[in-house]
Formats: C-alpha cells, structure tokens, sequence
C-alpha cells in the first residue's frame, strides 16, 4: 500500500489538508499523518504541497499524439492514451465519427480488442459513437456523404462498449432507434449535430435522450421565438458537455451554462482530434483535411474540427472564468463524466473503495504524478 502525504485531497466536497491518501489499485482511506504507522504503508509518497484529485474522465475524445479513433487500429488507441495521460486524462472514451460503416465497425472492433489488454496509460472505459446518425444540415466537421438513418442492426453487436451514442433524434427513424437503444442497451442517447425545433427536442428527452454533445456546437441555437435544442438542454435535467477551450463556446457563456445547469450536469470535454498535443499544421479528420494555427483546428471551408484541448488546460480556462473552487470544477472532468457513464461506483472521485485513479499536480495544474488503479504511470518512482 501506498500513502501520499503533503498534499491537497480534492474530494467531491472540499479539500482536506495534512492527511494521508492511502490506496493500492483501490482507494483504501484518508488518515492523519500522525497515523500513518499504523497503516502500514510500504510507500511513502511527498507530494510536496500539491493537490492530489481523481484522475480525469474524458468521455469525448477523437484522437491525440497523431493518432485517432478512426484509424481503426490498437496501436493509434495506445498512442492516444499515452498521450492524455500526460495531461491527467486516466479514463476516456475513444470518440468515433461519420464515416462508412464498416471503417466504423473497424474501430469499434480495435476498442474491443484494446479493452481486454493491458495499458500503460490513460484506461478505456468503452466508446462515445458520434454519428453517423446525424442531421446534414448540423454536419459540422462530419462527412455528408456517410450520415445515414438511425439503425439499431448496425450497433447491435458492439452495445457491450458504447457508452454513448450522439444522434439527431428529428431525423427519420429515430424513434424506433431510441426505443430498441433504451430496451437493449445501457448506452447513453445524446442529441447532437441537430436541427431539431424546441419541441422535437424535448419530446426526445421525454422519448430517453438524457445527454447533450458539446452544447452550443453543431445544434439550433437559443432564440427568444425559436428556443431550439440549446433551449430544450436549458429547461430540462439532461447532462451536458462544454468544449472550454474559449473558441467553441464563449468564455462568458461558462458562467451561464454553470448556473442554469449547476455543477452537476456538466461535463468539460476535450473533443479533440489527432492534432492534441502535436506542432501546428496540417491534419486529417474523418477523411478532410484540417489546418491547425493559433489553437485553432478547421477545415478548409472555416468550420471548427474538433480542437487540441486537453482536459487540464480546460480546468484552468473554467476556473479562470467562473472563479468557482477548483474541486467544483474538479468534478467537471471526474465525478460528472463518471456518473453520465455509469461508472460513479468505481470512478471519478477520492471516495474508500473506488478505482485508484489518482493525480497529483501543481497551481497551474500540471501534472507531477498519475496513479492508474493504483499504478505510477507518470512521476518519478
């Protein structure tokens, strides 16, 4: 067993100061430091007054390190989770897009495989499924030519892994789709990439929609006659992601979205492609090309591909701009991904008995250490 000392336990609640964070693969306990010896601890770890938190849980995420989900191999899936490691990411959820179904399977096939091996860096905790069920005319950075119907037969045999599935539910044959999603399936339903009205929207979340992808992107917007999806996200308790990079969504509107929502239903996400972490330049996204330049990634027609986020510096752009405590945004990037999942009982927070996923990081929110189930994957041993 391991205990960690000198450091700043970002819980769920509060931050505990001069305690012991106790873990092995599991999270065993916080004790005073003057009772450490009774713990038995084989390991003493100073962290030096940093903050110990929940490792991070990025459940939209593309790609990073130049490689992407779409790739459709084990190896572009390592390169990705080695790389968000770095930045604190221990959990996420390989992000596919729309493409021809069978370069679809193709990925989920390599998620599949990856899962049953062992890693050495961030762990995959199953798949989000972005499109191809999706409204042309909210296409974004998705290629027309691969939207197709909504089709319960294509995702049947991978429902095991699919943890969330980003749909336009006005689009023909969503409701059965929901139906058959919500009968057969554990997934989360997310509407996203939409042209639903207000009303189409809310009688999607009435129908099993309980999600929303990168709010404010790729949906009809609030207007004071037409509220549209971002209005129907607003009046009703579904979840919701927030790129907080500052380019996809207003900083101002961070304070906006953290009120009406509250810090419950709200997930910071990365959505970011294979140009994460990587130089400046040119990329590929889903077959197009993409520009990356000055934090920027777009197509060549303008629109936004995704980003080069990575979930630490969208902590430090939330608390910048909200000034809320920083384990209330903590629990942005842990606790909520981990609860829209459903795997609140295993991850996301500093609780006795869950998942050692712990990291350790400094003021500016850089990461010094990162325990996978109890693992050192990043830090000096």
């Amino acid at each position: 067993m391991k205990a960690l000392i000198n450091g700043k336990i970002l819980l769920k609640d509060g931050i505990w100061e001069d305690k012991g964070l106790l873990i092995d693969e599991k999270i065993r306990g916080i004790c005073d430091k003057k009772d450490l010896y009774k713990e038995n601890a084989e390991e003493i770890i100073d962290v030096k007054g940093c903050y110990i938190s929940p490792g991070f849980i990025d459940i939209h995420i593309h790609g990073s390190g130049g490689s992407d989900t779409m790739d459709g191999t084990v190896e572009a899936l390592k390169m990705i989770s080695n790389t968000i490691l770095v930045n604190g990411t221990t959990g996420f959820l390989p992000t596919t897009m729309t493409m021809d179904m069978p370069v679809i399977h193709k990925a989920l096939e390599a998620v599949k495989k990856a899962t049953t091996m062992e890693w050495s860096g961030a762990k995959i905790l199953g798949v989000h499924m972005e499109g191809p069920f999706i409204n042309k005319k909210f296409k974004g950075a998705q290629r027309e030519d691969y939207i197709i119907k909504p089709n319960y037969e294509f995702i049947k045999d991978y429902v095991d892994i699919i943890k969330i599935i980003t749909m336009a539910p006005e689009i023909e044959g969503s409701r059965a789709f929901i139906e058959s999603v919500k009968k057969r399936s554990n997934a989360v339903l997310s509407i996203g990439h939409s042209n639903a009205t207000y009303e189409e929207a809310m009688e999607a979340i009435e129908a099993g929609i309980s999600h929303s992808t990168h709010l404010f992107n790729a949906m009809t917007p609030l207007q004071h006659r037409n509220p549209g999806v971002v209005g129907a996200v607003f009046n009703s308790n579904i979840t919701c992601e927030l790129i907080a990079d500052k380019i996809h969504v207003h900083p101002e509107l961070f304070k906006f979205i953290l009120k009406v929502k509250g810090q419950d239903r709200l997930a910071l996400i990365t959505d970011a492609m294979r140009a994460g972490c990587m130089k400046e330049g040119m990329y590929e996204l889903g077959g197009q090309p993409v520009l990356v330049k000055e934090g920027k990634a777009q197509l060549e027609d303008g629109s936004l591909a995704g980003s080069i986020l990575t979930l630490n510096q969208a902590v430090k752009n939330f608390v910048e701009i909200t000034k809320a405590p920083l384990y209330e945004v903590i629990n942005l990037v842990s606790l909520n991904p981990a609860r829209i999942i459903g795997i609140e009982g295993e991850k996301g927070s500093i609780e006795v008995g869950k998942d050692a996923d712990i990291i350790v990081f400094d003021e500016n929110i850089e990461m010094k250490m990162v325990f996978v189930e109890g693992c050192r994957r990043l830090g000096d041993k």
